[in-house]
């Protein structure tokens, strides 16, 4: 089968993979070798791949601490709140601070001051998970609920690489992570609003 990509056509031999900005890669075969081409298809080809975005391979694992972390809070209510990071190296997943305390805007602002480095080193604002126990009083009167709540905090004037890649890892700390109540996506500071949060997290129900 043969196709043509920016000039270069393929067929079944010599693989190897470019990448585009639109998809995740486009798979190549070439029937020659790489020498026949022009330099300028072959500079097409380099450009392709410099715009490749993170492979599968940047998903960071998840650090034991950050389930027994999880579990004090769960469990025996030891903390209130914990917020999760990528390690200095992006490969995985740590707690940067699990605390009891119960004050919103001091949690709120952790994340609104979270930072990351981009890969030239300069300091950006940075993206974070976090776990938040909230406990309601029902408007009706029924008693108090808790919920398990998760934020994923990827602010829009973050570093781009590291907003991939705590995208890219957040499912697997997810499923690390049984028993949470709601899943909270923020990109603002207004996101994190104390009182909207509680009623998207309470469906309206809280009093």
């Amino acid at each position: 089968m043969n196709s043509a990509n920016n000039g270069l056509d393929v067929s079944s031999t010599n693989a190897f993979l470019l990448h585009t900005p639109n998809r995740r890669h486009v798979s190549i075969r070439v029937c020659y070798p790489p020498s026949i081409f022009t330099s300028e298809q072959l500079s097409a080809r380099d450009r392709l791949r410099n715009h490749a975005p993170p492979r599968l391979r940047s998903k960071a694992t998840v650090s034991q601490e950050c389930i027994t972390a999880f579990n004090d809070l769960k469990l025996s209510k030891k903390y209130k709140y914990i917020i999760f990071k990528l390690s200095d190296d992006n490969r995985e997943i740590v707690v940067e601070e699990a605390s009891p305390d119960k004050d919103w805007e001091n949690f709120r602002q952790k994340l609104i001051s979270a930072t990351s480095k981009t890969k030239s080193g300069a300091v950006t604002k940075g993206p974070r998970y976090a776990v938040y126990d909230f406990e309601y009083g029902l408007a009706s009167g029924e008693g108090t609920r808790n919920k398990i709540t998760f934020i994923a905090w990827s602010p829009d004037d973050a570093g781009v690489m590291p907003k991939m890649i705590y995208a890219s890892s957040k499912e697997g700390l997810k499923r690390s992570l049984n028993g949470i109540g709601y899943e909270l996506q923020a990109n603002d500071p207004d996101d994190i609003e104390h009182d909207s949060v509680l009623k998207t997290v309470s469906k309206g129900l809280a009093g």
